[in-house]
């Protein structure tokens, strides 16, 4: 999570010499030679690409609300004209008034848009004010307005604003991992932390940030010999130390990049971040703080005052309690429906795999789950039934990770089964493990035995919580992923789920399964 601090943007002096963020940028040109080291092509200032985005935003928002209240208004009245007064007001006063509560819930502030679940909870707070606005000005004023069209127009235009402004941000990633629509990154902090950030930018595309270059601590500051290798593999990623952390205002500035990213370190203390949040306000740059806690988001992070100082407050994870109840019952229920719903194609995909090779339909295996208790984990056989037996033989292929065993091609996979492993299908058994109170729909991947024999104090906590069907390890590429990436990611679950974390994660899944990444 990160604290944000905006930099405004300073007018264009058409007679002002070019800046990295001005005209000699807008030719894909540096402005900044005279910076050590190798900076990256810095792009144009944000609002060059933010204004159309927000227009396209805007313009689909008026065809949402154009669609909801005209076909609210044909379906309710058959497309007959009523008196003036009341076309007036179904067609023209109840967009403004919606319009007006997007603006009010600040719908359209562009660091709400495009990434995170915020831009749709404002879209919905918008909507239910919209809908309480109109029905109280009915009362207050004695208007009659027709309680179908509302009831039509409401909801399915803010079903319809969702949409678009969904199929308008998939655009913008899409445009994001082609490298348009950009913003350069300048990371200063900690060398370890540093080169974190920059493999995680790397991995988050969609985010639109490239990393410009960096600042480290002195050298001379009594670096440990285990960070003194950072400055090397950034520059095999082709990322360049600009300089030291007392460079990083004067860089900053001269470089002209977007954004500004602190990580935390001994030097950086509040007067640095002020001296260099002034020198910010020079830019169009954001500036951009994180926490030392850095896998902790959402509801459980807090700034209170505490002897007068704003300090963030932790609050506990949620491993017991009503919601822990809550969720199994919804996992109950919901595996159970699907159960219901997936019947023939659970029973087409088991005929396939007994047709296919010799051996039993279902493959148990012995995982750890909730508090290392053990259970029998069940999947659609994808492999030869002597697999294990076999396994030895492939551990020096591996291409997993180093706790993990995977390989592309693997040799004991089935013609079926390499299928069903692609598009997931052979984890659909698993739903009988959520019915029966193993696992969960949503949580970390279900652990082998020999892999908790291996775990340190940190990845025990994943135990914590039940297992899931999916996860954040399974959206973010799956067997792709290095050991520490998952772990982080399993940890990141476990500190802060919720059911609107959950319900992000079963959505995304959908789209992880159509890509296959990872799936092998």
């Amino acid at each position: 999570m990160t604290t944000v601090v905006p930099g405004p943007v300073p007018p264009t002096d058409p007679e002002a010499p070019a800046t990295a963020g001005g005209r000699e940028a807008d030719r894909g040109r540096s402005a900044v030679p005279d910076l050590p080291g190798r900076l990256r092509r810095v792009p144009p200032p944000r609002s060059h690409w933010t204004t159309a985005y927000l227009r396209r935003v805007v313009a689909a928002d008026v065809v949402a609300v154009t669609a909801a209240v005209t076909s609210a208004y044909a379906l309710r009245f058959g497309g007959v004209p009523t008196a003036f007064w009341q076309d007036l007001l179904l067609l023209v006063v109840v967009p403004l008034v919606w319009f007006s509560a997007l603006f009010a819930n600040r719908a359209y502030e562009t660091r709400f848009l495009g990434l995170g679940s915020e831009e749709y909870g404002r879209v919905v707070r918008a909507s239910t004010l919209a809908l309480a606005l109109v029905a109280t000005a009915s009362w207050v004023f004695r208007v009659d307005i027709a309680r179908g069209y509302v009831l039509l127009a409401l909801p399915f235009g803010t079903v319809l604003l969702l949409v678009l402004r969904y199929l308008t941000r998939q655009r913008l990633h899409s445009q994001r991992e082609r490298g348009l629509h950009t913003q350069s990154l300048l990371v200063a902090g900690h060398p370890e932390g540093v080169l974190a950030v920059v493999r995680q930018v790397r991995r988050a595309k969609y985010h639109g940030m490239v990393v410009a270059g960096v600042c480290l601590p002195d050298p001379g500051s009594g670096r440990r010999g285990d960070e003194s290798s950072v400055p090397a593999q950034l520059a095999e990623m082709g990322v360049s130390v600009l300089g030291t952390l007392d460079e990083v205002a004067d860089i900053s500035v001269r470089a002209g990049v977007d954004a500004v990213a602190v990580l935390p370190t001994p030097e950086v203390d509040g007067a640095f971040l002020r001296r260099l949040g002034w020198a910010l306000e020079e830019t169009h740059a954001d500036l951009f703080v994180a926490p030392a806690v850095t896998e902790v988001v959402g509801p459980r992070v807090a700034i209170r005052p505490v002897c007068g100082l704003p300090l963030l407050h932790l609050e506990r994870p949620e491993l017991t309690g009503f919601r822990r109840y809550a969720k199994q019952t919804v996992d109950v229920l919901a595996a159970g429906g699907a159960l219901l719903l997936l019947a023939p194609v659970l029973l087409g995909i088991a005929l396939a795999v007994k047709l296919d090779s010799p051996g039993p339909v279902l493959f148990r295996q012995e995982r750890v789950g909730l508090e290392g208790r053990t259970f029998g984990m069940l999947k659609f056989r994808s492999m030869v039934v002597d697999a294990e037996a076999r396994l030895r033989e492939l551990v020096a292929s591996s291409e997993g990770n180093a706790v993990l065993f995977k390989m592309k091609q693997d040799p004991r996979v089935t013609r079926v089964g390499r299928v069903l492993r692609r598009l997931s299908l052979d984890e659909l058994p698993q739903l009988f493990n959520v019915l029966v109170g193993q696992m969960s729909l949503v949580g970390p991947r279900p652990p082998l035995a020999r892999e908790v024999a291996v775990y340190g104090d940190d990845a025990r906590r994943k135990l914590l919580v039940k297992p899931g069907l999916t996860g954040l390890w399974q959206i973010n590429g799956r067997s792709d992923l290095d050991w520490d990436e998952s772990l982080r990611l399993d940890l990141r679950y476990v500190e802060n789920w919720s059911f609107a974390f959950d319900f992000m994660i079963l959505w995304k899944t959908v789209g992880a399964v159509v890509r296959s990444r990872g799936a092998y």
